[in-house]
C-alpha cells in the first residue's frame, strides 16, 4: 500500500505529493487525513497523508516511520478547503493544513548533533563543546565562526560527528491516575485481618475505598486521607486496590460560574428576522444573511435561538467572535444557554487546553464552538450553522500565509454542509452591505434596541475650540463636567484610547531629534512603569535617555498620549475615581482580561479606560458615560478604509453606553468635527454613511467597485529591493490587461521594519482572468532567492493591512 503524503517542508519545490510505502501492521487502519512523521532527505518530518493507492510510478520507495493519529485529524472536508484555501491564497498545501489544527499538533522537529568519535582527537575548540556530554543542540554549532563551523562540517562528513533529528511534540494529552478497589475482592474483612494493625494508614484508606465505590484520583485520595503515595503503593502491591491511568481534558474557562439560562422572548422584530434563517435550516439550503443590527438590538439572542433550532435536529454550530470580543461575559451567555455542548477557542488559553477544546469537537463530544478567527475549522461533520458576529472586524482576516478571510472560509463550508451563514454587525463592511444590496447576500436588519430603550446621544467636541478656550488638558470641559456627575450618581464611565504606553513620541526639544526604532522606520513609544523606550512593531526596547542622542541636550520631552498617560492625568483630576486600565499591557497575563472585567462588573472601579478592546462586547447596567479621547487617531492612517474604521470603532463604542435601564450620553472629542465619518455618529445614521463612503470608493476606484492585490517585496538589502519591485512592476504591467491598474513600486508606509527594507505593489482590477497565473509566476521566477536568500515577497489577494 502506497500514501501519498504532504510533508511539513514549506517551499515551492516540495509543495506536491510524496510517495510513502505503508508497513503493513498499519494497512488494515491507516487512513487520509492522518499525520504520519516520515524520512525526508537526511530527516524526518511531520507529513499528512492525503491519498492511499496500491501502486506508484517510482520504484524505490522509504517507508513511514510512524503514525501519529488513531483517527484522522483531518476530515475530507477540511482536507478539500485545504486545497481550496492554497488556491485563493496562494500558499503552500502544508500551510493551509496546518492553519486548521491546533499548534499542539504539529510537531518540532530539534536538531543535535552527536559525538561519534574519540573526544581527544577533535580539534580543542570541539573538545570544548562536548564538555562532560556526548550531544549538543545544533544552535550551539550555529553561533560560531565560519571557519569553526566548517570544521564542523568537515568532520560530519567524516562521521566523525553525526547529525540526529528528535521529534518534540508541542503538548500532550492530559493524564491522570485514578484509584479504586479491586473488585475482585469478596470478602474485604478477610482482606483488612492480613494487613498489619500497626499500618493504620492502609486500613484508614481501604476502609476510604470500601465506602466510596467510586474511582478517585489517586492524588486526592492521598490528599484527603494526608498520606503519602508509599501507603497506596503497598495496596496496589498487594493488588488489594487498581490503579489506572485515564486521558482527562483540561478545562478552559474554569473558573467561570455559569448560571443555566433559558430563552428570552422575542420582539416581534427579533421574531421576523430568526425565521427566515429558521427557514433556511429547515431547507438545508446555503443561503448568506447579513443582520443588520444596532448596538444592544438582540443579535446574540437570535443567535442563540438559531442554535438551539440546528441542535434540536441534531445539527452543530460555529459561532465567530473577534479575539477582543471574546469575553467571559460573552462564553457564560452559550455555556448558560447550552452547557457542557459548548467548546470555546482562543489565544488566550494554554496550547494543552486548546488540543483539549478541539478535541472535544473532534471526537463529538460538543455540539457548539465559540471562538476566534480559526475556529471556522472546527472539525464538525454535521454542520446546521454557521455564525460570525461583527462581521466588519479586520482580524477575521489572517495577515500571514495563508492570508484567508474567515467570511470566505463560513460561506464556503456553509456550501458544502448545506446550511446559512450568518454575518452580523451594527456597522457592516461596505464589502458585506454592497452584496447585500445586489441580492447577493440576504439583508435582515434590527434598527432598535430591546424593548424601545433609545440610543445613546452623542455629542462631537471640536478640541480646537477648547485649545482656543485654553484648555491644553486632554480631557474636554463637557466630558470633564460629565464625568464628575457620574462619580456623583455612583454610575460607570468608559474612556476609550486606541493608543497603548505613556506618550506615542519622545522628542528633543532643542533640536527636533526624536527617539526611533534602529530595526524599524518607527518611533518608540514611552512606557512609564518600567520607564522604558518600547516598539511595538517588533518589540525592541530600550532604557529611558537622559540627554538627547543628537545633540546631548537635557531638554527631552514626551509627546501624545497613550493609555498609561491618561491614566496619570485621571488620578491628578479626578483623584477620588478608581480606574481600571485596559490594555496590551495590562492584558498580557492568562486570565487577566477576564479578571478586570470581572472586576469592573461587580462596581470596584468608576471608570474604565482602555484600547480597542473595551469598544465591544461589554454589557454593563451601571455604564452611563463613554467618552472618545482621541476620535481622529485612525482617521489620519494611510488607508483606503480609515473613514469606515473610525466610522465602525466610534459607533461600537457608543453601543457601550445605556443598554440597560439608565440612558446614556457619549462624548466625542475630536479635531476634526466636520469630517462625515465623525459627524454621522451623532445620528447613528450607518446609511446615510454608507452612500457617502460608496460614492468616495467609487471616485477614487476602490473595493467594492475594484478588487485589490498587494504585493509587498522586502530585504536588507535596499538596492536589491528597488531593483525586485520595479521589475516585478513591469512584468504585471505587461502580462495584466490594460484595465487593471497597476500602482508602485513605491516605499510601504512602514519603509523598514525588523532590519528589512520594504516596497509594495498594488493591482486594481474588476476582472483579470490572468491575476492567479502572473503571480505565480513570479513566485516561481524569484523562488531560488526566496528560499535561500533573505529576499521576501508576499502576495496578499484582499489585503486589509497596507502598512
Amino acid at each position: 500500500m502506497i500514501a501519498k503524503i504532504i510533508v511539513d517542508v514549506p517551499s515551492a519545490q516540495t509543495d506536491r505529493m510524496f510517495d510513502y510505502k505503508v508497513p503493513e501492521q498499519w494497512q488494515a487502519f491507516i487512513r487520509p487525513g492522518m499525520r504520519v512523521i516520515v524520512p525526508f532527505g537526511p530527516r524526518k518530518v511531520q507529513g499528512f497523508i492525503v491519498e492511499l493507492t496500491e501502486h506508484s510510478e517510482f520504484k524505490q520507495i522509504k517507508s513511514i516511520n510512524e503514525l501519529q493519529d488513531t483517527s484522522p485529524v483531518l476530515t475530507a472536508e477540511l482536507m478539500e478547503l485545504g486545497k481550496w484555501l492554497a488556491e485563493k491564497t496562494l500558499s503552500y498545501q502544508i500551510s493551509a493544513f496546518q492553519v486548521m489544527l491546533p499548534a499542539a499538533l504539529k510537531t518540532k522537529v530539534k536538531k543535535e548533533i552527536r559525538l561519534k568519535a574519540n573526544k581527544l582527537e577533535l580539534p580543542f575548540f570541539v573538545q570544548a563543546l562536548f564538555t562532560e556530554k556526548d550531544r549538543i543542540p545544533f544552535e550551539e554549532v550555529q553561533s560560531l565562526a565560519k571557519k569553526e563551523k566548517i570544521e564542523i562540517q568537515t568532520l560530519l562528513l567524516e562521521g566523525k560527528l553525526t547529525e540526529h533529528f528528535l521529534l518534540i511534540e508541542k503538548a500532550k494529552q492530559k493524564k491522570v491516575r485514578f484509584v479504586v478497589l479491586n473488585k475482585a475482592i469478596e470478602n474485604i474483612a478477610e482482606i483488612k485481618l492480613k494487613i498489619p494493625s500497626r499500618a493504620k494508614k492502609q486500613h484508614e484508606m481501604l476502609e476510604f475505598l470500601v465506602n466510596h465505590p467510586k474511582a478517585i484520583q489517586s492524588t486526592e485520595l492521598l490528599k484527603v486521607l494526608q498520606t503519602t503515595r508509599s501507603t497506596l503503593q503497598a495496596l496496589i502491591d498487594k493488588e488489594y486496590v487498581v490503579e489506572t491511568e485515564e486521558e482527562v481534558y483540561r478545562e478552559a474557562m474554569a473558573e467561570l460560574m455559569i448560571q443555566p439560562t433559558q430563552p428570552l422572548m422575542l420582539t416581534p422584530k427579533q421574531t421576523e428576522v430568526l425565521s427566515p434563517i429558521v427557514e433556511a435550516m429547515d431547507c438545508a439550503r446555503s443561503e448568506t444573511f447579513l443582520l443588520h443590527g444596532v448596538t444592544g438590538s438582540g443579535k446574540t439572542e437570535i443567535y442563540l435561538q438559531a442554535i438551539a433550532k440546528g441542535l434540536e435536529e441534531g445539527k452543530e454550530a460555529i459561532m465567530l467572535v473577534p479575539e477582543i470580543s471574546l469575553t467571559p461575559q460573552m462564553v457564560e451567555r452559550f455555556k448558560g444557554r447550552f452547557g457542557d455542548l459548548v467548546a470555546v477557542l482562543h489565544s488566550g488559553l494554554s496550547a494543552g487546553e486548546k488540543l483539549d477544546e478541539w478535541r472535544k469537537i473532534q471526537r463529538q463530544e460538543v455540539k457548539v464552538v465559540v471562538g476566534a478567527r480559526s475556529a471556522v475549522f472546527a472539525p464538525f461533520q454535521n454542520l446546521g450553522l454557521i455564525i460570525i458576529d461583527e462581521e466588519h472586524e479586520t482580524s477575521y482576516k489572517q495577515e500571514d500565509n495563508p492570508r484567508y478571510h474567515a467570511r470566505d472560509v463560513a460561506i464556503y463550508r456553509g456550501e458544502h454542509h448545506r446550511c446559512p451563514v450568518i454575518l452580523g454587525s451594527a456597522t457592516p463592511s461596505l464589502e458585506s452591505y454592497a452584496r447585500a444590496q445586489k441580492g447577493i447576500y440576504t439583508l435582515l436588519t434590527l434598527l432598535e434596541r430591546v424593548n424601545a430603550r433609545a440610543l445613546p446621544s452623542v455629542e462631537v467636541v471640536d478640541m480646537r475650540e477648547e485649545l482656543r478656550n485654553g484648555n491644553r488638558s486632554m480631557f474636554s470641559s463637557q466630558l470633564m463636567e460629565k464625568m464628575k456627575e457620574r462619580l456623583e450618581k455612583k454610575e460607570q464611565i468608559v474612556l476609550f484610547l486606541n493608543r497603548r504606553g505613556h506618550s506615542t513620541f519622545v522628542m528633543c526639544r532643542d533640536c527636533g531629534y526624536v527617539a526611533t526604532c534602529e530595526h524599524c522606520d518607527v518611533s518608540f513609544t514611552y512606557h512609564r512603569h518600567q520607564h522604558r523606550l518600547k516598539c511595538h512593531y517588533c518589540g525592541d526596547e530600550q532604557a529611558m535617555p537622559t540627554t538627547c542622542h543628537s545633540c546631548q541636550s537635557e531638554h527631552i520631552r514626551f509627546f501624545g498620549s497613550g493609555t498609561q498617560k491618561v491614566e496619570e492625568e485621571l488620578t491628578k483630576v479626578l483623584p477620588e475615581a478608581k480606574v481600571i486600565r485596559m490594555d496590551v499591557d495590562t492584558t498580557s497575563r492568562k486570565g487577566s482580561h477576564g479578571r478586570l472585567l470581572e472586576a469592573f462588573g461587580r462596581k470596584e472601579a468608576d471608570i474604565l479606560l482602555g484600547t480597542q478592546m473595551i469598544a465591544k462586547g461589554l454589557d454593563f447596567p451601571s455604564i452611563t458615560l463613554v467618552g472618545v479621547l482621541a476620535a481622529d487617531s485612525m482617521l489620519h492612517i494611510p488607508d483606503f478604509r480609515s473613514a469606515e474604521r473610525t466610522f465602525q470603532l466610534m459607533e461600537q463604542v457608543s453601543g457601550r453606553a445605556g443598554r440597560h435601564e439608565l440612558p446614556g450620553e457619549v462624548y466625542i472629542q475630536t479635531y476634526t468635527p466636520e469630517h462625515y465619518s465623525i459627524e454621522l455618529v451623532q445620528s447613528h445614521d450607518y446609511e446615510r454613511f454608507f452612500q457617502m463612503e460608496m460614492n468616495n470608493r467609487k471616485r477614487a476606484g476602490y473595493p467594492p467597485y475594484y478588487f485589490m492585490a498587494l504585493v509587498n517585496i522586502s530585504d536588507p538589502e535596499l538596492t536589491k529591493v528597488i531593483s525586485v519591485s520595479e521589475k516585478i512592476a513591469q512584468f504585471l504591467k505587461r502580462e495584466l490587461h490594460s484595465t487593471s491598474i497597476i500602482l508602485g513600486p513605491v516605499v510601504s508606509p512602514l519603509a523598514r521594519l525588523k532590519d528589512r527594507y520594504r516596497y509594495q505593489c498594488v493591482i486594481k482590477y474588476k476582472n483579470e482572468p490572468k491575476l492567479e497565473r502572473t503571480l505565480r509566476e513570479i513566485q516561481e521566477h524569484y523562488m531560488k532567492e526566496t528560499n535561500q536568500g533573505s529576499l521576501q515577497i508576499q502576495i496578499d489577494l484582499n489585503p486589509f493591512l497596507f502598512m
